[in-house]
């Protein structure tokens, strides 16, 4: 999987949000959440499509993912824990646990995750 950029991120997220959908309304979403004029917001859709991260229809050129968000997710904290914590999942947990801001309710939680794993 090639890496996804934040500003392809943005228009996945509305992808996702919205699909199927035209590239004039992830333009018009784009401009209105994101501030982006149309020829930025085209430039990225095209790229998803050469990547291979969505497929275009015509008429109307209407868009939708060939990727779910679950496993841009996953690649993407995969991605994480190898370019921070040198592939260790356990690192990256340790970094998080050390976090003071983190609650009991949180703890519990992350505890009962792992436990039904």
């Amino acid at each position: 999987m090639q890496k996804l950029f934040d500003s392809e991120i943005k228009v996945m997220e509305i992808i996702w949000e919205n699909e199927p959908i035209s590239a004039k309304q992830i333009s018009l979403i784009a401009a209105e959440q994101i501030g982006w004029n149309k020829n930025t917001t085209y430039t990225v859709v095209k790229k998803l499509e050469s990547k291979g991260y969505i497929k275009r229809e015509e008429p109307g050129f209407i868009c939708s993912s060939l990727i779910s968000r679950e496993d841009v997710c996953k690649a993407e904290a995969q991605s994480l824990v190898d370019k921070f914590f040198g592939g260790s999942k356990k690192a990256l947990f340790s970094a998080l646990l050390q976090d003071e801001k983190l609650s009991s309710e949180e703890l519990d939680e992350l505890r009962k995750m792992i436990e039904e794993r």
